[in-house]
């Protein structure tokens, strides 16, 4: 069992399910607090929509999502060791919700959702090392530039 994760900051709808296609995901997991952007198609409803049409399911996971306190406090500050321990110390009392993503992850090929591209600086791998120490699952990280790397080298083979 896998668990991905996969921000969405420089794709747009289209590009974000195609990756999703492409890496054979059913579930996509929201989990950020307020599941709210800027960036069209990727606020709940719509985003919700657009994976359902796609055949996808959405759940949205608030108590994963990083608290309001902490996410302001690194705005501030840009402080990510304490952005971390912050959320870590969050992330410790959402037990009975790992549960469930393990549970749901166990069900389904499932990727958690935030907004940062770089994995390493979002809270989606924390929560992913969460479910990774809960039931043992694999953690990858779904990336935009992996897919186009990819997708390069199956056409070099279907043309060679």
């Amino acid at each position: 069992m896998t668990v991905y994760t996969i921000g969405y900051e420089g794709l747009d709808i289209d590009g974000f399910t195609s990756l999703l296609a492409e890496y054979g995901i059913d579930t996509v997991v929201d989990i950020r607090e307020l599941p709210l952007s800027r960036k069209r198609g990727f606020s709940k409803k719509a985003l919700a929509g657009v994976l359902n049409l796609s055949g996808l399911e959405y759940v949205h996971m608030a108590d994963l999502g990083c608290p309001k306190q902490v996410r302001d406090r690194y705005r501030e500050d840009g402080n990510w060791k304490r952005y971390t321990e912050g959320f870590l110390k969050h992330l410790k009392r959402q037990k009975v919700a790992i549960a469930e993503l393990s549970e749901l992850a166990g069900s389904s090929t499932c990727a958690l959702l935030c907004y940062e591209a770089d994995f390493n600086f979002c809270h989606r791998s924390m929560v992913a090392n969460a479910v990774r120490d809960h039931c043992g699952a694999d953690v990858a990280h779904i990336k935009a530039a992996d897919a186009r790397t990819i997708s390069l080298a199956s056409l070099r083979l279907a043309f060679a």
